[in-house]
């Protein structure tokens, strides 16, 4: 099993971690529950340990947390089976860590974790049961779930009373600010003062001492000895304090429920995901949650930040963190998932037809028919260096432009692409250039199927021509072809190079379109003469 499990900020995912753990360890194999901070990792720890008090589950925690001593007697427990769950940060994933008998890995926010801990994590995964936590997926995740590589759980149904946070995004101001912490404090409650960067700390913590002296604040970040943050955390749990000024260290899984305002410093400094973890900090029980999301005044913001901004703050109901997610992956695209060929598929003609490409292998693996795709179900990729996309500006409704994707994908001949292009132009408006070329470059693709043009890559020097499974069905013709070049084309590495000067963006998709359909003509023409001595037999 490798299953991802979405869910919204204090949703309840902990709880599924939980019992998989229990039955897991009651079976007589060990879990490994890994979290993206030592904070969070230490919170799991008092959860798990609460949970199964009274039981003959060993549970054991391992961080900077942990004395030498103590991480010691965890590894050799885990070595020899005594040890049940173990929970901590990526010093779990070390390897002076040995497991005599892992069966379930617990991995919360696996985007935090860099690339030589994910290596490691695959070297785990080999033989056990994987279980992922996220409310904020990242594209590439999403995007494996969403193909069928990794089973998909969504938890959609907020706990009872749970009320949305209200979202406020504008410049800093004093005033407002003042205001929201004071009336956060005067109703028993606790406010969370995240800042982007650690230099920022002195200012925010300067500005609270001079505008808001009436609240008591406590400053934490990952820098921090860890007795030192653990003791300011447990002073902030224990509310001795008013306010918590932090880093991003409390971004994951931080679940005080007094605390029920955030005010963000420069939000604009934050990633899409990033914003909405930190918001979930707040709201995580029955009362009303604010979160303010600042940015500094009469500095301009990128078109990016203002997108990122102004989604967030419209995103006023519970359960929203899957379709941010989703709209994460529309703007960043899906990532690397099987190599570097993939992306242009995305480029080409969209996420739609490659989630559908991919949805395809996918099935026939599980089935069994790897033995590769029927010829006829291949489809070419063209690089061309051109924007190929539907604008936002253009359609600016996520689920509108997949559904026109979609579409396109099932599109090829110079009739349909026409009144496709039509219907557009009746329901947006004139198609900006994006678009025309959009709707060029499925033309060419289908040409280049005709063509068996597996690949082909074009720049302002000519272009490369790859054919399916290395073939050409018809050598005499494609003899022919490169004797029509006078010279401009010759075979290299079972490649065909065509030199031209394309200087611009024009002149490589005529001049790829008029490759396809030169060597296309050339197996139309061998088919014919291949029919036609048959016939004479």
């Amino acid at each position: 099993m490798d299953r991802l499990v979405v869910g919204d900020v204090g949703f309840g995912k902990t709880e599924v971690a939980i019992r998989a753990a229990f039955i897991t360890a009651s079976q007589g194999m060990q879990v490994a529950v890994i979290a993206p901070t030592t904070l969070l990792a230490r919170q799991h720890f008092k959860s798990f340990a609460e949970r199964f008090r009274g039981t003959a589950i060993n549970v054991r925690p391992l961080s900077r947390f942990v004395s030498a001593k103590d991480a010691a007697e965890t590894r050799k427990g885990l070595a020899e089976g005594s040890v049940d769950i173990v929970i901590g940060t990526h010093a779990v994933l070390a390897k002076q860590v040995k497991f005599k008998n892992l069966g379930l890995l617990v991995v919360d926010e696996e985007q935090h974790f860099g690339v030589g801990h994910k290596e490691r994590l695959k070297e785990l995964r080999s033989d056990i049961h994987v279980l992922t936590l996220t409310a904020t997926p990242i594209p590439r995740t999403l995007q494996l779930s969403l193909s069928g590589v990794r089973d998909l759980s969504v938890i959609g149904t907020p706990p009872v009373d749970r009320l949305s946070i209200r979202t406020y995004v504008s410049e800093f101001d004093t005033v407002t600010i003042r205001e929201a912490l004071l009336r956060e404090k005067y109703r028993g409650g606790q406010s969370f003062f995240v800042v982007p960067r650690l230099s920022d700390l002195p200012e925010v913590e300067d500005w609270l001492k001079e505008n808001v002296p009436e609240v008591s604040s406590i400053t934490a970040h990952g820098q921090l000895a860890a007795g030192d943050l653990d003791q300011r955390m447990n002073a902030f749990y224990d509310g001795s304090h008013d306010v918590l000024l932090a880093t991003t260290i409390v971004e994951s899984g931080l679940d005080i429920p007094t605390a029920n305002t955030m005010v963000i410093w420069r939000s604009d400094m934050f990633g899409l995901s990033q914003l909405y973890q930190i918001r979930g900090r707040v709201g995580r029980s029955k009362a009303r949650a604010y979160c303010y999301l600042t940015t500094k005044p009469r500095v301009p913001l990128t078109p990016q930040a203002i997108r990122r901004l102004k989604f967030l703050g419209s995103i006023d109901s519970l359960g929203a963190g899957f379709n941010l997610a989703s709209q994460d992956l529309d703007q960043r695209g899906a990532g690397n998932l099987l190599g570097e060929e993939q992306s242009g598929h995305i480029r080409e003609v969209g996420f739609e037809l490659y989630q559908q490409m991919l949805e395809e292998t996918i099935a026939k693996l599980k089935s069994g028919e790897i033995e590769g795709t029927p010829d006829d179900e291949w489809a070419p990729q063209l690089n061309l260096g051109v924007p190929v996309t539907i604008p936002e500006s253009y359609i600016a409704d996520l689920d509108v432009r997949l559904g026109l994707y979609r579409r396109l994908s099932e599109l090829s001949t110079k009739v349909e692409l026409e009144g496709f292009a039509a219907e557009l132009i009746d329901r947006f408006g004139p198609l900006p250039r994006e678009v025309n070329t959009l709707l060029l470059v499925i033309r060419i693709k289908a040409m280049a199927k005709r063509a068996n043009i597996a690949k082909l890559d074009a720049g302002p020097k000519g272009a490369t021509i790859q054919f399916h499974q290395d073939k050409f069905p018809n050598p005499q013709g494609l003899v022919a072809f490169l004797t029509e070049q006078h010279g401009h084309a010759k075979v290299t590495d079972n490649k065909i190079v065509v030199l031209r000067d394309w200087a611009t963006d024009g002149d490589r998709i005529k001049g790829a379109f008029g490759i396809a359909r030169d060597l296309a003509a050339k197996i139309k023409e061998g088919k014919a003469a291949t029919d036609a001595t048959k016939r004479r037999q």
